[in-house]
């Protein structure tokens, strides 16, 4: 018998992407929640051929409203919570409606799982959730997932989404104890890939060279990062929900840690920048350094990262590339947006 998946968030960039793997497997009858904002509250096309290869149920609504959850069955083997707002463009723009909109999903998901019959439920967390740890207290690096929560400034916008990813990890954990059901963590570690939207540091970069900057500006170009190419974060992420221990915290991620500079100036390459570069300031609250441990997830999950960076960023920036060619007047309202800010 097939297993019960329900994804809230799935027509987000991770939950889409878990959708097709789930899908091809064949053994899963797969339900997405979402109230789908990134395509203007429509089912983009993508995400429409998944649904009728895969025969998806698709449910729609606001569901940082309870009664949205209603519409929901209420015996699913797993749930995948992936639902939530992200990227530092609306962290900056709108920290009031990060805090908002993803306390509301957490707490509604909760309070429906009381009154649910769910097997085991999967929270997506973030590697942002510990960025003060290591500025502040020089934690090791790579980091485990032993390492303290901790953001560096309270009242920072840039911290408001890790706030609520505190609160999701604390709530999912403590709500699994007390209700009986089972429920594993994945902090995410600079997921990136195809179709993953344009409030990210690759969308953002690839505009900009579309746009001729020059000089290009380098932001924090001695700041390192490990970017987890998609296919890598969905196949971990599985693993988590099907082998990962109740209560477990595991980081999906690459240990293979690269500059900021390195990957603006790939990125150049793939575009056929040959002009100048000048370093900039980096973006206020930015951590200096980051990349996980993966260890935890190697030996108890069998996971490890498969495709390295300069191969995902290739078929990142190409994807980019030719979607941008194909509607240029998102180009042009990006960069009109822009200049007018």
């Amino acid at each position: 018998m097939n297993k019960k998946v329900l994804l809230l968030g799935g027509a987000g960039f991770i939950g889409f992407n878990i959708a097709k793997f789930l899908g091809n497997k064949g053994t899963y009858d797969i339900s997405i929640a979402d109230n789908f904002f990134r395509a203007g509250g429509k089912i983009d096309e993508l995400l429409q051929q998944l649904v009728d290869k895969h025969n998806i149920q698709i449910f729609k609504g606001d569901f940082t409203q309870p009664n949205a959850f209603e519409q929901l069955a209420k015996d699913y083997d797993y749930v995948y919570m992936l639902a939530s707002v992200v990227g530092v463009d609306y962290v900056n723009k709108m920290p009031h409606e990060i805090i908002r909109i993803n306390t509301a999903l957490i707490y509604n998901t909760l309070e429906w799982l009381r009154h649910s019959k769910c097997g085991k439920v999967l929270f997506t967390s973030t590697s942002e959730c510990y960025a003060g740890a290591i500025e502040a207290f020089d934690y090791a690096i790579p980091t485990p997932e032993s390492v303290p929560l901790t953001i560096q400034d309270i009242g920072h916008p840039r911290f408001t989404y890790a706030v609520t990813k505190m609160l999701g990890e604390s709530g999912f954990i403590n709500y699994s104890r007390q209700l009986g059901f089972e429920c594993s963590i994945v902090r995410y570690h600079n997921v990136f890939g195809p179709r993953m939207g344009f409030k990210h540091v690759i969308p953002h970069i690839v505009q900009r060279f579309r746009n001729n900057e020059n000089p290009f500006k380098l932001y924090g170009h001695d700041q390192t990062r490990s970017f987890n190419y998609i296919d890598d974060a969905v196949e971990g992420t599985v693993l988590t929900m099907e082998k990962g221990g109740n209560g477990e915290v595991y980081h999906i991620g690459s240990m293979e840690e690269i500059t900021i500079e390195e990957l603006v100036k790939y990125t150049g390459e793939l575009l056929g920048f040959k002009d100048e570069y000048v370093y900039a300031p980096t973006y206020p609250g930015s951590v200096a350094r980051r990349c996980p441990d993966i260890t935890k997830a190697t030996k108890e999950l069998g996971y490890e990262a498969k495709v390295d960076w300069k191969t995902g960023l290739e078929k990142t920036v190409k994807w980019y590339n030719d979607y941008l060619d194909a509607n240029t007047e998102l180009h042009e309202s990006f960069y009109d947006n822009k200049n007018k800010s």
